[in-house]
């Protein structure tokens, strides 16, 4: 079930919902630990969807949780940019490219328009853009190009949990080698006294 949940959900991963991210939201909505009215980036129809998979009525976006808006992505106005790096930590899909003290850029094919790079900038240059939607008739069409924008996000997600998840295991290694050779200094050093 949690599975069904996730895919719904937009995979924004903006922890508007209270969580941080669309798969705690779909474990806690599973548990009963939160209501199905909490992702504004899922707006009514996301609430629509998850009401049907779960057999219960819909109900509106709860404002506690803000609103839903246009989908948009993160533009970085270049010439304010001054290399802090603040946005690239924040983005939880790697959707920003750049290196300290140089200016960075939005890969916008690959941003879920979450936020989470705004508040870290410490010069206001990055700005939220409405995505442009094609104009379609059909809206199976976009609806599908919709869940291959959520599916495309929670791959990059996903990846970049495992990346994290990997760093931190290499740096406890590096630290738990450190405090060996530190040890062994100091038991060498012990001896020759």
């Amino acid at each position: 079930m949690i599975d069904q949940i996730n895919a719904i959900l937009p995979q924004t991963q903006c922890r508007q919902c209270g969580f941080q991210g669309c798969r705690p939201y779909a474990e806690a909505i599973t548990s009963g630990f939160a209501d199905i009215n909490q992702c504004p980036p899922g707006g009514d129809e996301g609430i629509n969807e998850l009401a049907h998979l779960l057999g219960v009525n819909p109900k509106p976006l709860n404002p506690q949780f803000g609103q839903h808006k246009p989908k948009s992505v993160a533009f970085i106005i270049e010439e304010d940019c001054i290399g802090c790096a603040k946005c690239i930590a924040a983005c939880p899909v790697d959707a920003i490219l750049g290196a300290a003290k140089f200016m960075h850029t939005v890969i916008a094919s690959e941003c879920t328009g979450c936020e989470l790079c705004v508040a870290p900038c410490p010069v206001d240059c990055i700005v939220m853009k409405p995505l442009e939607m094609p104009i379609d008739s059909e809206q199976s069409l976009i609806t599908a190009q919709k869940y291959a924008r959520a599916q495309l996000a929670k791959r990059r997600y996903d990846a970049r949990c495992l990346r994290k998840e990997r760093e931190n295991t290499e740096k406890a290694e590096r630290v738990k080698q450190k405090r060996a050779v530190l040890v062994k200094m100091k038991s060498e050093s012990s001896q020759q006294e």
